[in-house]
């Protein structure tokens, strides 16, 4: 050890070790200044530094610093640490995510389950994967969580669990949370009885629910939420769950005002689903109650299966379409649709839909955001929508291929005009970007 403190010599100056050499040997291993002869050891940082660094780590790098020294590893069993966690799980010859470890899982579940608060679960495609989630859900019986999410990256792999195992092991969480305030579970065998049990265990604290794709809960079920979750502000599900008792029941007094109400219209039969029709005067109850809620619908259907949707005065806000819509529809949508603030629609066929867009300009006073795909429009037209909607369009999403020039127009002169009525620089887009 002496040997590291003496410094390299030239010619005849006896090698020399100095008060100062030895100062600056203390410094690279802690810190402090050595000037004024003060020096400390990482080790001995205080618990609340230890804490903030280790919270900007990764989770390996988190358990590698915890091998440091004994202080560090209390840090890193530290309750502010587990608030907040990420289950990743997948079989490593059909997934590219990084599982978590399982030695760690155990340690979790033993010494953490009552400190995680904020929950989620990545799982890969595989029923093995998805089967693990439920396996550590029903261990967590000393937790007290307060947002779950179950997400698949790829198809959804809850689907192929059983009903039975996935619903025991979502009701250990539901019963003994009793503090769950966000819930994101799509694409999961979620049933009726599970969510009678959310509700009886959490309807004071639950704020929002997210349970698309969820294909064994019935509209008698999410009523039920509706009816004693009265401080819902976010609700996502399918339309088949969506009716006119769900929406009365969302607008009683007892409510507070829904935020969001977002609903996927997915086909499951091509061509043999018959959608059912909500009323206008439920409608209007829902925004009596919630003036500012948005309502988000997104459409995935085939062109003769849109007839039931926008014969009637209907309050979204947001439309995405996934497939193509008629020109009728749209025509619709322009005259049924006054709150609307954005709009996607990502195909039409080859039929120019200036008329429909004008329309839509005209009656939806506040739109903001406009995506064009497979569509046609004329430079024409699309020139006059610009100028009818003026500055309000925060953003505008047109493929260049979408526009029609003419006589009067070209794409060049076009993209100059809608920048001036943009006030901002504007071109059309080589790819779609909504």
């Amino acid at each position: 050890m002496k040997r590291a403190g003496q410094r390299v010599v030239l010619g005849t100056e006896a090698p020399q070790t100095s008060q100062k050499s030895k100062k600056q040997k203390t410094s690279l291993y802690g810190f402090g200044d050595p000037a004024l002869g003060t020096s400390m050891d990482w080790g001995s940082l205080p618990h609340h530094v230890i804490l903030r660094v280790f919270q900007f780590l990764t989770l390996v790098d988190r358990a590698r610093a915890s091998s440091v020294c004994r202080r560090w590893n209390e840090v890193f069993h530290i309750p502010d640490l587990w608030r907040r966690f990420e289950f990743e799980l997948s079989q490593p010859a059909t997934s590219y995510l990084k599982s978590t470890h399982p030695d760690l899982i155990q340690q979790i579940i033993k010494r953490h389950a009552d400190h995680l608060q904020y929950v989620s679960f990545k799982v890969d495609s595989s029923t093995e994967s998805a089967e693990a989630a439920c396996d550590i859900l029903s261990q967590l019986v000393n937790c007290s969580i307060k947002t779950l999410g179950l997400i698949s990256t790829a198809k959804p792999s809850f689907m192929n669990v059983s009903k039975a195992h996935f619903a025991s092991a979502l009701t250990v969480v539901f019963v003994n949370s009793k503090s769950l305030s966000s819930i994101k579970i799509d694409d999961t065998p979620l049933d009726d009885p599970s969510l009678k049990v959310l509700v009886a265990n959490n309807s004071d604290t639950l704020k929002l629910l997210k349970m698309s794709s969820c294909p064994h809960v019935s509209p008698a079920g999410i009523l039920c939420v509706a009816d004693q979750c009265h401080g819902l502000k976010e609700l996502a599900l399918n339309y088949y769950i969506l009716s006119d008792e769900l929406l009365l029941a969302l607008s009683s007094e007892k409510h507070v005002d829904l935020e969001h109400l977002r609903i996927d219209v997915v086909s499951e039969n091509p061509g043999q689903a018959e959608f059912h029709t909500i009323k206008k005067q439920s409608w209007d109850a829902l925004v009596k109650h919630s003036p500012k809620v948005n309502i988000v619908m997104y459409f995935f259907l085939y062109e003769d299966e849109f007839d039931v949707f926008f014969r009637e005065e209907t309050p979204v806000t947001h439309l995405y379409f996934g497939r193509a819509v008629s020109k009728a529809m749209l025509g619709r949508i322009g005259m049924n649709c006054p709150r609307l603030i954005e709009l996607v629609v990502c195909a039409n066929g080859l039929q120019p839909l200036d008329d429909e867009l004008i329309q839509i300009a005209e009656r939806c006073k506040n739109l903001t955001a406009m995506g064009l795909g497979e569509c046609e429009v004329t430079c024409r037209g699309f020139i006059e929508f610009v100028k009818m909607c003026g500055g309000r369009l925060t953003q505008l999403s047109i493929m260049e291929e979408v526009l029609i020039p003419d006589s009067d127009y070209s794409l060049d002169r076009l993209h100059l005009e809608v920048s001036q009525h943009l006030g901002r620089m504007w071109f059309p887009d080589m790819m779609p970007t909504w």
